[in-house]
Formats: structure tokens, C-alpha cells, sequence
């Protein structure tokens, strides 16, 4: 089999299985492993995959920059905001993500509501302009441009200060095995942060993040509250997650 061939096997495999374990492929194709983890480098350095321990995961679509994003999975993303919004509970505290995703959960938002929205993101902060009786704290520091959101040393020092009911958590990748992921450290670091500040940590889920991965980890799954995900009930990945799971309507 040529390498051309071999990659395009293992871009099905990762479309079809969720995954693949460079040392099964081997002995199915009767190959050496080291040729198969050649392979999947090249995937990697393309953007085609996401290596892991053993093998590598299907790459996550959300990675790419925020202006791309909005045009990725949009209903999928509002039946998400549907749910999650209802999470912000009338005199409750939350943090919101930046993201697409949480920009929905925003719109999805009571204009009546009262309550406290703590955001890292200015996008965020903004929509909530005609919600009166919503106090917005915005945390600040380095704008990562990306996700137009604030990271670095300063933001996660704001953070250490605030004590939330809820927050609401956007990620780029949702799996059993790699847990929660996105694609830059800084912003890993600030999601962490957050979660550690607020009592409950629910994860925005749209259907392309679930089973993909991305470089950096941001919590394991066992440390969040639930799941909020459009992905059909029967998914094999959404029941592998072993975390409560809403499913958006």
C-alpha cells in the first residue's frame, strides 16, 4: 500500500471510529508501527489530526479563528444557548466563555433577566448592552485575537477573586479519552481558572466538538457537572463520556 493510500485509510478510520491506535492499524495492514506514527505525523503537521498517546483523534473544526467559527454548526450552536442560558438561574452569578457558542447563550438570555455575568470576552460583554438589569463585570488583560478573548497572567489573577454558581465552558474538543481540549495553552490555563471559581461547570458541546481533540487539555470531563451537547442521544462517543449529558432539542 502507498503512503497516499495509507493516509487516506487513516482519514477514514478517523472519520468512521472516532480514533486511531497506530498499533492495531499496524498489525491489520501488516505494516510497522513506526511507519503508521509516520503517518499520522504527517496528518498532524497538516492539521488532519490530533496525535495522542498510541495513535491520534479526529481534529476539531472549531480550531480555526473566531471569524470562521460563526459560520460553523450555527444551529447546532443556538439549540446548545438554548439550554445552557437556562442555566443562568434570575439573582445567580455566572461566568460566560468567549466563543461562539457563548455569544448564542448571551442572545438566548431573558432581555428581563437579573442576574451577574462575569466574561473574559468583550464580544460577550457587548451583547449584553440591552439587558438591563444584567451586571457585567469584563476581566481584562492580553486580548487573544483568535477567540477574542482576554488570557495571560492578568486575567487569571482577576479570576482568583470572583465566586460563581455557574460557568459555562466553551471548548473545540469533547472526548472520553482526551477529555476537554482547545488549541492554545494560554487560554487553556484562563478556562481553567474560571472553573475553578464557580461551584458548577457546564461544557457548550455542538456536535462537530464531540469526539474530536485539540493540543492542550483544559479540565478532565470528570471534573464538570454536565455535558450540554446537540449530538444524538445514540452517538457512541456522547455515551462513552461517563458525565451527565443534556441534550439540546
Amino acid at each position: 500500500m502507498l503512503a497516499a493510500q495509507r493516509r487516506d485509510l487513516l482519514l477514514e478510520r478517523l472519520r468512521t471510529d472516532g480514533r486511531v491506535i497506530a498499533k492495531d492499524l499496524a498489525a491489520e495492514l501488516d505494516l510497522s508501527e513506526d511507519s503508521i506514527r509516520r503517518d499520522l505525523r504527517d496528518l498532524a503537521a497538516a492539521g488532519l489530526c490530533q496525535r495522542v498517546y498510541g495513535g491520534a483523534l479526529p481534529v476539531s473544526p472549531a480550531i480555526v479563528d473566531y471569524g470562521a467559527r460563526r459560520d460553523v454548526e450555527v444551529s447546532g450552536k443556538q439549540r446548545v444557548a438554548a439550554v445552557a442560558a437556562e442555566l443562568v438561574a434570575p439573582g445567580s452569578t455566572a461566568i460566560i466563555d468567549g466563543g461562539t457558542t457563548a455569544l448564542a447563550v448571551v442572545r438566548a438570555l431573558p432581555l428581563d433577566l437579573r442576574a451577574t455575568v462575569v466574561t473574559h470576552s468583550p464580544t460577550v460583554a457587548s451583547a449584553l448592552a440591552d439587558h438591563q438589569a444584567v451586571d457585567v463585570y469584563l476581566i481584562g488583560g492580553r486580548l487573544f485575537k483568535h477567540s477574542m478573548v482576554s488570557c495571560g497572567a492578568a486575567a487569571v489573577e482577576a479570576a482568583r477573586g470572583l465566586h460563581a454558581d455557574v460557568f459555562l465552558l466553551g471548548v473545540t474538543g469533547v472526548h472520553p479519552e482526551a477529555g476537554l481540549t482547545t488549541g492554545d495553552a494560554d487560554e487553556a490555563a484562563m478556562k481553567r481558572a474560571l472553573a475553578r471559581q464557580a461551584a458548577d461547570t457546564y461544557v457548550l458541546a455542538s456536535s462537530e466538538k464531540i469526539g474530536a481533540a485539540s493540543r492542550f487539555s483544559v479540565l478532565p470531563l470528570t471534573e464538570v457537572a454536565g455535558v450540554i451537547t446537540d449530538a444524538s442521544a445514540d452517538n457512541p462517543t456522547v455515551r462513552e463520556l461517563g458525565v451527565p449529558v443534556i441534550h439540546a432539542p
